[in-house]
């Protein structure tokens, strides 16, 4: 199975934006729970945490589209090192707010403003996206394996953050990730001979790219896809401080990666050729159903096992979406188009944890897991509505 993604890194130079993006990517799945733990144990409030997690990810989500916009028009080197010193800065002030105990809405600016930089997922993807421009078996592999590095990141990060801010100092998470985010960036961006040439402004479209049929749809999908995300990282921390241990949240979560990350591995192996429609189909409901029995878990040891096979379902959807992106967005419009959609991922995320830390402070942490077993729910009619939508536009290609 394993050798099927062996010729990606046979690609000049993909090792090197594989490399910068895998350490970046993992320190991006960090901030989110760093964040929570971080404000959690200074202002002794998950409300208060995922309020701040939120407003930081609908700022995340603002920027987005219009720096994917800018990619697209400038190219990633040009609009990556300036947006990543700006980011930087906010950052540090981040930390500084934190240890030094400023005014809690202080931190509703500084966090904020940490998130205008571009994706580096969705500029990965561009550059596969140019390099198997004709290999649309090889696309896909690319495609697939770049969902399974997220979700190894979402091993990696989380149990990383929550170990370093329960262990040292409540902001040692989050100055990690900071760190390892401007090791991962220079990497990336370092790699020139594979980024993808800017296409002529005379040859692109004049619309925005969520005037594309079917991105719109495909990005509400992702808004409940994100919730099922934000609801875990905030009400597993929650459940794991009141069972009294709150250094398992960070492996818990690390469980439900690697069921995401093995379940992708497998996608990208098998899946070349079905229909996506289809495909999106059964990713949806599939990540309503693994998520239920999660509000059922009696102690940490079940929660985890459970998780595992709660996350099986969440990098198939993500790589379907991803795909579909691919076939229905130009291709002077692919970074804008792929931005939008991970931007309803984020926005997804901010509420999902918001909402939860609102239920798991006034109801209960166990009863967090409400939201994200609802998000599923939400997802799999949307998916309905979409598959309906596409197949009535004939869009043959998204087999």
């Amino acid at each position: 199975m394993l050798a099927s993604y062996r010729p990606l890194f046979e690609v000049p130079g993909a090792r090197v934006f594989i490399a910068g993006g895998m350490i970046a990517r993992s320190a991006g799945a960090m901030f989110g729970v760093a964040t929570v733990a971080m404000v959690a144990a200074r202002r002794d409030s998950y409300a208060l945490a995922g309020a701040v997690m939120a407003v930081g990810m609908v700022s995340l989500a603002l920027f987005a589209p219009f720096l994917g916009r800018l990619v697209d028009r400038y190219g990633q080197r040009r609009i990556a090192i300036p947006f990543f010193l700006w980011s930087g800065f906010w950052a540090v002030m981040t930390i500084l707010a934190s240890w030094r105990g400023w005014p809690s809405w202080v931190l509703f600016i500084t966090f904020p403003l940490c998130g205008a930089i571009p994706n580096l997922g969705t500029m990965a993807r561009a550059r596969w996206s140019h390099i198997f421009a004709h290999d649309a078996r090889s696309l896909h592999t690319a495609m697939s394996f770049e969902q399974v590095m997220e979700e190894v990141t979402f091993v990696i990060g989380p149990v990383l953050a929550i170990w370093l801010a329960t262990s040292l100092f409540p902001e040692a998470g989050f100055v990690f990730a900071v760190l390892c985010y401007t090791v991962g960036v220079l990497v990336f961006i370092s790699a020139r001979s594979t980024e993808p040439p800017v296409v002529p402004h005379h040859e692109r479209p004049t619309a925005h790219a969520h005037h594309v049929p079917g991105l719109v749809p495909l990005a509400f999908i992702m808004v409940m896809t994100g919730a099922i995300f934000g609801v875990n990282e905030v009400v597993t921390l929650a459940v794991a401080e009141d069972m009294g241990h709150p250094n398992a949240a960070g492996p818990v979560l690390a469980l439900y990666a690697v069921g995401s990350a093995f379940s992708g591995l497998v996608f990208g192996t098998m899946s070349h050729g079905r229909n996506l429609l289809k495909l999106l189909l059964a990713g949806t409901l599939g990540m309503a159903l693994l998520e239920a029995p999660v509000l059922f878990a009696g102690n940490l040891r079940i929660l985890a096992l459970l998780m595992l096979f709660a996350g099986m379902a969440t990098a198939p959807t993500l790589i379907t979406v991803m795909n579909l992106i691919e076939r229905i967005v130009p291709k002077a419009q692919l970074n804008e188009g792929m931005t939008i959609v991970l931007t309803g991922l984020i926005i997804g995320i901010a509420g999902g944890s918001a909402v939860s830390g609102v239920v798991v402070d006034h109801v209960g942490p166990r009863y967090g897991y409400l939201v994200a077993i609802l998000a599923g729910a939400v997802a799999f009619v949307m998916a309905l509505g979409t598959h309906s939508f596409l197949t009535r536009r004939d869009l043959a290609h998204l087999r």
